[in-house]
């Protein structure tokens, strides 16, 4: 299912990730985490690059090493727009460059996951 359906997750994703980050948030919960928001960002980035590898690799057919640049070339550059649009495009939001780090954090950590892993194995 995941490579039937990959280009259709990511870009779902991202319109949702997008969209959530573009608008007014009210009344979050307060986990209690230090640095919750930071750990929020390296996760939800880490995810993005993971399904912008899978189209690349299983849509559009690239090999693997290409397929994890053009992801992570995506995903580090997508975090930076969100980052600037939030200042410049909302009046709530501002632009954080550690909330940019975490991105660019989550997205290498999930390219040095794939890079590991020698072996794909996913069910059609």
């Amino acid at each position: 299912m995941l490579k039937k359906y990959a280009l259709v997750l990511a870009v779902f994703y991202s319109l949702g990730l997008a969209t959530v980050s573009l608008i007014t948030l009210k009344n979050l919960p307060n986990v209690g985490i230090n640095f919750a928001d930071k750990i929020f960002h390296f996760i939800v980035y880490g995810v993005l690059a993971y399904l912008w590898f899978n189209t690349f690799f299983f849509k559009f057919k690239y090999k693997k090493r290409k397929a994890i640049f053009y992801a992570a070339l995506f995903s580090i550059i997508f975090g930076i727009i969100i980052e600037v649009l939030q200042g410049s495009a909302t009046a709530s939001r501002h632009t954080d460059v550690y909330d940019a780090i975490a991105n660019t954090l989550g997205v290498l950590f999930m390219v040095a996951i794939l890079l590991i892993n020698k072996k794909m194995h996913i069910k059609n």
